[in-house]
């Protein structure tokens, strides 16, 4: 299916590994030009220029930020004014003891996770919905659905950006701009890997994978991880005109493990 990015120019932040890189693959995949975000200056040129060899002509474009911080989506708008889509992946996740999480640990997961995509799209929906046409999707999680105990404040800070991206909708109607949140499952990362076999050294990691999934999604269909390009493909439709009907939805890639029918 041809997506018809062609001209379109996407911000994905976070995007110098894991799922952000997958999706700012695809976007480029697909014809846009996309603004690679990171904090550090290396990581982000060198992902640049593999980008750029890859697809070729120099549609990967580098953004030196901390959007988790206040002030990093003006560092974002001094560099690139104007965006067609906009996808907010920077997030961060950990275990954690309710009764041992402190403020500051909260606070913390709060301007990662729900800040950083609330600034960036007041910074750029307004111009958006001037235009008439444009994309907002935020990368949320399926246990904004199912929140866990061991990550309260995790599962509140996605559940937040849920309520979030709902209430943006509300501000599109008449428009061509959607803004709709996608829910990933456990996802096979670099992180999420190291942490599975580190954990079950003396198994395969295809075993530890398996065992993994028994014991911390057991409702899976696809008993699995997911593959960062498999999400990568559902943001990349939803970036699309092919997708101009779903707005305001919670699109859910996490393989079935949310056992509900809505």
């Amino acid at each position: 299916m041809n997506l018809e990015l062609t001209g379109k120019t996407a911000l994905v932040s976070a995007s110098t590994s894991g799922i952000g890189l997958a999706i700012a693959t695809q976007l480029l995949e697909d014809g846009a030009h996309v603004i690679i975000n990171g904090r550090n200056g290396d990581t982000v040129a060198r992902q640049v220029s593999e980008l750029n060899q890859r697809f070729g002509g120099e549609r990967a474009l580098p953004l030196v930020a901390d959007l988790s911080q206040p002030g990093g989506e003006k560092l974002a708008a001094a560099a690139y004014p104007q965006i067609d889509i906009l996808v907010n992946n920077l997030g961060t996740y950990e275990l954690s003891d309710f009764f041992s999480t402190r403020d500051e640990d909260w606070q913390r997961m709060f301007e990662t996770n729900v800040w950083s995509g609330v600034r960036l799209a007041r910074t750029y929906m307004q111009g958006m919905l001037e235009r008439g046409q444009g994309r907002v999707i935020f990368i949320s999680s399926e246990v904004a659905l199912t929140p866990m105990a061991s990550m309260a404040h995790y599962s509140a800070s996605k559940a937040t950006q849920l309520s979030i991206s709902r209430s943006l909708a509300e501000l599109t109607k008449g428009t061509a701009v959607t803004v709709n949140a996608v829910l990933p499952g456990p996802t096979e990362t670099d992180s999420l890997k190291g942490f599975i076999e580190s954990v079950n050294p003396d198994l395969s990691y295809a075993e530890a994978e398996r065992k993994f999934m028994a014991e911390n999604r057991p409702s899976s269909l696809i008993y699995r991880l997911a593959k960062p390009a498999e999400v990568a493909n559902v943001v990349t439709f939803l970036a699309s005109d092919r997708a101009a009907v779903i707005n305001g939805a919670a699109i859910r890639a996490e393989g079935g493990t949310v056992q509900t029918i809505a």
